[in-house]
């Protein structure tokens, strides 16, 4: 871990990197990708994010801190201080055997996202940043969509202004990757490896898909926006989305914003 995080953060992420480690040696593909239960935000939940959740909640008792997590929701302890965690974010990935998931968590301090880490499960590489402290994260500092590498949600064929948003992306960006780990592509963004990742007006991700990324980004040099221009802030209701977009700077942040909405909202809506 890095040796800078504060010592919550820390401890949930090594519980996760335990956990995760272990289950994967123990379960096969067919036991970590059953559904076991329904999230806090009524979506399924999958054995891998329990037996990773259940270790992070319990590393994270002795601090005191109000967790806010994807499957058990809001944990209220009357702290200032609040971790806003996804413990396997790519859990299909992970319960297949792909090595793309990561453990992604951002500290709230009095409401204001104040630091993050995301820590890849797969190698233990990670990626942190506080506000207002110097890091060596750093955009590609791209500008313009045209010519950039995008990372992108999967299309959504059956929602026209989805998948006409996604299109026309795909259509001025210079490459497209689909990695389904919304987590870890904000961090590759951070580092420079990718120039923006957005989700194209499908209102998929939760709080806990881009907290971490508004801290990341931000110390980086880059932005996080929401494709309709809804401000990503701290709210405990896991029934909230975002249409997320994380990317170099703030101009190319724009760009993919109105270049998105504009295309969603040209489509004709669906009888």
């Amino acid at each position: 871990m890095p040796g800078e995080a504060g010592p919550a953060l820390a401890a949930a992420a090594v519980a996760a990197l335990e956990a995760y480690a272990t289950a994967t040696a123990r379960h096969g593909r067919a036991a970590l990708e059953a559904v076991v239960a329904d999230g806090a935000d009524g979506t399924p939940t999958m054995r891998i994010d329990v037996l990773v959740e259940d270790a992070v909640l319990a590393a994270l008792a002795p601090y005191g801190v109000n967790v806010l997590t994807e499957e058990t929701g809001w944990v209220d302890h009357g702290s200032a201080l609040t971790l806003v965690l996804d413990p396997v974010d790519g859990s299909a990935n992970a319960a297949a055997g792909v090595p793309l998931s990561a453990f992604s968590a951002a500290v709230a301090q009095d409401g204001v996202f104040t630091e993050a880490l995301t820590v890849w499960l797969d190698t233990g590489r990670s990626w942190w940043a506080a506000a207002g402290v110097p890091c060596p994260l750093r955009t590609t500092g791209r500008r313009e969509l045209a010519g950039a590498a995008v990372s992108l949600l999967r299309p959504h064929p059956a929602k026209p202004g989805a998948a006409a948003a996604w299109w026309e992306v795909v259509r001025r960006a210079a490459r497209v990757r689909i990695l389904s780990t919304s987590c870890l592509e904000g961090a590759l963004v951070a580092q420079g490896a990718t120039d923006a990742f957005a989700d194209a007006g499908t209102d998929t991700h939760r709080l806990v898909d881009i907290a971490a990324s508004v801290v990341l980004a931000e110390a980086a040099g880059g932005a996080v926006r929401d494709v309709f221009g809804r401000p990503v802030e701290l709210d405990t209701d896991l029934t909230r989305r975002w249409s997320g977009i994380v990317a170099a700077t703030p101009d190319l942040a724009d760009e993919l914003a109105q270049v998105m909405r504009q295309a969603y909202e040209d489509q004709p809506p669906v009888p």
